[in-house]
């Protein structure tokens, strides 16, 4: 993705569709255009629902996906663009004095964020990785989903990194294999941690990363020139580290006990975007937040209602120069960062 009338009559059938002329160069048409192919190409679903969606019907829904094809809005992504999103995009970057925010659109509010997020992500990272880049990558469901939408090519001296270890089993969420996957993309190289995420204790830590060979790739993550990574919650199960085992209910407990809302490479952190104290901390194999802070583009690429309190977290925390998410996520931010704001008004003026 680049940053870059007439009256409806009613369809026969159905009082609650309206045909529409796709072929009027009218603001209102070309944005839901935009929204059908959208909702074919990236979150896939039929000319039916997306008829249904839009409140019209499904020969104009043809009609308008060969429109965006026949304008060239339409090729490995969408390169049209929809300007409510460009104007929320700036209000999320004053907000959090980020340097670049990219909304994907959302063709209902209770949509899975994910696929369209991801999309957008590729779309992205197509444009601006180059010759001589090295990438320290997370891991996650969000990002893997970016893998099918990058363009490959073929890059000169790139390399990527993968800031956390691994897991001992075969599964689709590895780090490893995110990293591994998207270092091949570009015929870069790839270099792992070969350990496991979480270890028994920090005396085997220590040992994995001063005498089993791991301190070289740490080194290296402190020459970055990007970290691409997206965020888990504390507030529900269905992250990533509950998913694979890593972390049990107990775990969840005492963290959320100590105020955390989130993790990113398994660092967790409350809604202010402090680090919690917790023995967890002790055990993760993976690069320092105090490293990715330093790294120069710093891409965050996350969504979900779920993901709220971790999201406005993690702007504190590493304060990301791009952010990438889904409109209603960012909405979702926008207020909760509004609520923050009037709270501590309200604090100051009693104090």
């Amino acid at each position: 993705m680049t940053d870059r009338r007439k009256r409806p009559n009613s369809a026969a059938g159905s009082p609650k569709k309206a045909a529409l002329d796709v072929g009027q160069p009218d603001t209102k048409i070309s944005r839901m255009r935009m929204r059908a192919a959208w909702m074919y190409y990236i979150e896939q679903m039929t000319q039916n629902e997306i008829a249904e969606v839009l409140g019209v019907g499904r020969v104009t829904i043809v009609r308008m996906l060969a429109e965006a094809r026949a304008r060239n809005e339409v090729k490995i992504g969408i390169q049209g663009y929809l300007s409510d999103l460009i104007a929320l995009e700036r209000e999320v970057e004053q907000q959090f004095g980020l340097e670049k925010v990219i909304i994907a659109p959302l063709s209902q509010a209770v949509s899975d964020p994910i696929p369209a997020i991801s999309a957008a992500t590729g779309a992205y990272l197509s444009d601006v990785v180059s010759n001589g880049m090295r990438v320290g990558v997370g891991w996650g469901r969000t990002l893997l989903s970016t893998l099918s939408f990058i363009e490959a090519r073929a890059l000169e001296d790139f390399t990527v990194i993968s800031l956390l270890g691994g897991i001992s089993q075969p599964r689709r969420f590895n780090p490893a294999e995110f990293a591994w996957q998207f270092a091949q993309l570009f015929q870069g190289e790839g270099y792992l941690i070969p350990a496991p995420a979480m270890v028994d204790s920090i005396e085997t830590r220590t040992a994995l990363i001063e005498r089993c060979g791991l301190k070289s790739v740490f080194e290296m993550a402190e020459d970055l020139d990007m970290v691409l990574l997206s965020v888990g919650a504390i507030e529900t199960a269905s992250s990533t580290p509950y998913r694979i085992g890593f972390l049990n209910e107990g775990h969840q407990a005492s963290l959320a006990e100590r105020g955390a809302v989130g993790d990113l490479l398994f660092h967790f952190y409350d809604r202010q975007g402090n680090l919690v104290d917790h023995p967890v901390h002790d055990l993760v194999m993976s690069v320092g937040i105090d490293t990715i802070q330093r790294v120069p583009v710093r891409v965050l690429t996350s969504g979900g209602r779920e993901k709220i309190n971790a999201l406005h977290g993690a702007m504190k925390l590493i304060r990301p120069t791009v952010f990438i998410t889904d409109e209603e996520s960012a909405r979702q931010l926008l207020a909760l960062a509004d609520g923050e704001t009037a709270r501590t008004e309200i604090s100051v003026r009693k104090s």
